[in-house]
């Protein structure tokens, strides 16, 4: 019979060390911070070159999930020239008192609007379903639902369904405008990131180009099928985006934070070549991962919408929003109207079409020119503020060519110049505004809480757009205020305020790992000083790790 000595041993050999499983569990720690901390260090000196040969397939699958957006800025292309289409008009619109025909300002107002009503219901779906469901399924869906939408536009009978049409299909893009740039923000190494998410705003530029071209070959057409045809050709963009979304991997950063940790390294590895100069480990990724979403879970104990505005979340969404609202703000949806707007300033509808797709091609050229911008090092901060400096400056211009009467025999050259303006216009806009945003608010929001940052920030353009939506059909419209080239005076003024705002506001994040801005804004250092700070988020006390640079 055993003894209770005998008994007291036998239990203390079954029973595990737990000293043992202590120093095991610090080892394993301590590990994966020191893995945590080579990633980091890799990423900050990864060149372009090391991280194209590096991430060859981050770059293929982001440019083509990316592609998803051009669909919007076809349509948006479509809609906004169509107003000063003939046959579109006389379909739609109504008889003036000079015999021709006009889609009255209220209805301009309404569809172009319209989209964006559907957006703000699509993002708030967007921000439940794609952290559910992921973010390739929840895209997958979407491109069903748009190709269902497209033969409402092919078939509407009257420009009250067209109106329906542009509500629902707002929903799906409504979805696209954040999934893309999240997708493009975490499947990528830090020097890729900058170019991956200001890729979608190319692609904004390549299906409004292709939107007005296609209107642009209908003008030897005189009948319905002038303006059916370019609302059926929505057909050819979801069967390819589909299987190629089908095909492409998860962002490892949301497989992470559904504690997927395989999942996560096997996508990492479907994003990388094995061919490749830098020095690459997947555990090393996947363990900044963990640690960026550990450290961000500490800051923020919860992911709902109501946490982005507490503490220094607050700060995040609000530059969020308004580096989104400043988009229209600064005069992008008066150059939405650019084709109206030139045909009302005294160009021919021909004309007027000729600039509208010159100024389209420079969307896409702008966004190339500021690659190479930020190839050399100009931050996402000083493209930001000179670039609305020469917006401002751009758009008093073209309120001062209004000066010219119109029995003046200068009328046409000022016209002419009218046009230049708004495709000078453009090229800054792309090379600063338009593409730059995209990489701010993919790089201020914290990752757990992306989504629904964006989310809430992309709704506060929508709100924006729809505003200015209201406003600009009347500023252009003849029977209305009429206001032609005056309108530049307002919308210069509204640029003014931006770079206001800006300047004192909004930070330089180039550079900079997930979880260094993180710390930045958690130490609440001045948006001036974000590029001026160093940070090191592997000391023991990482909120206190800071010293300004000299």
């Amino acid at each position: 019979m055993k003894t209770d000595r005998d008994i007291s041993n036998s239990m203390g050999n079954a029973l595990p060390n737990i000293e043992h499983v202590e120093r095991q569990a610090s080892i394993s720690i301590t590990k994966e911070a020191n893995n945590a901390k080579a990633a980091t260090a890799k990423e900050h000196t990864m060149t372009l070159i090391q991280g194209i040969k590096t991430y060859p397939k981050a770059i293929a699958w982001s440019v083509l999930i990316s592609t998803c957006i051009a669909m919007e800025g076809y349509d948006i292309s479509l809609v906004n020239n169509f107003y000063a289409f003939p046959p579109f008009q006389r379909k739609y619109g109504v008889l003036t008192s000079d015999g021709s025909y006009q889609v009255p300002a209220s209805w301009q107002s309404a569809l172009s609007n319209g989209a964006y009503v559907g957006e703000i219901i699509g993002l708030f779906i967007n921000g439940w379903a794609s952290e559910r469901f992921g973010y390739r399924y929840t895209i997958m869906a979407c491109l069903i639902l748009i190709s269902a939408f497209t033969a409402i536009f092919f078939t509407a009978p009257n420009i009250k369904i067209l109106l329906v049409a542009e509500i629902l299909a707002g929903i799906p893009w409504g979805v696209f405008q954040t999934l893309t740039v999240t997708y493009a923000s975490e499947v990528c190494p830090v020097v890729l990131r900058g170019y991956l998410t200001t890729y979608v705003n190319f692609c904004w530029g390549l299906g409004q180009l292709v939107g007005i071209g296609v209107i642009r070959s209908m003008f030897t057409r005189n009948d319905q099928w002038s303006y059916r045809i370019p609302y059926g050709l929505q057909w050819m963009w979801p069967v390819p985006l589909f299987a190629a979304v089908f095909l492409a991997p998860e962002s490892p950063w949301w497989l992470v934070r559904r504690n997927k940790i395989e999942d996560a390294r096997k996508a990492l590895l479907r994003l990388t070549s094995t061919d490749r100069e830098a020095d690459f480990d997947a555990d090393e990724t996947i363990a900044m991962i963990k640690y960026t979403t550990e450290l961000e879970h500490n800051l923020s104990e919860g992911a709902s919408y109501l946490d982005c505005f507490k503490g220094t979340n607050l700060r995040r969404t609000e530059i969020v929003c308004f580096v989104w609202a400043i988009q229209n703000l600064s005069g992008n949806t008066f150059s939405n109207f650019s084709t109206y707007f030139l045909e009302q300033a005294g160009l021919s509808a021909s004309n007027s079409y000729n600039f509208a797709m010159g100024q389209y091609g420079i969307n896409m050229v702008g966004v190339l020119g500021a690659w190479f911008l930020m190839s050399l090092g100009f931050g996402r901060r000083t493209l930001y503020l000179y670039g609305l400096s020469a917006l401002c400056a751009i758009l008093l211009v073209i309120g001062f060519l209004g000066l010219v009467p119109s029995a003046s025999p200068h009328k046409s050259q000022s016209s002419l110049a009218t046009g230049c303006m708004m495709i000078i216009w453009a090229l800054f806009y792309q090379l600063t505004v338009g593409t730059v945003a995209y990489s701010l608010v993919a790089e201020i929001s914290t990752r757990q809480l992306q989504i629904k940052t964006v989310v809430l920030g992309r709704n506060l353009y929508n709100i924006v757009a729809i505003i200015c939506g209201i406003l600009t059909p009347r500023m252009l419209h003849p029977d209305e205020w009429n206001w032609s080239n005056f309108a530049g005076f307002f919308w210069g003024g509204m640029c003014f305020f931006c770079f206001i705002y800006t300047f004192f506001r909004v930070p330089e994040t180039n550079g900079r790992t997930f979880a260094e801005i993180d710390m930045l804004f958690e130490s609440k250092v001045s948006a001036r000083k974000f590029a001026s700070t160093d940070v090191s988020i592997f000391e023991e006390d990482s909120t206190h790790a800071f010293d300004e640079k000299v």
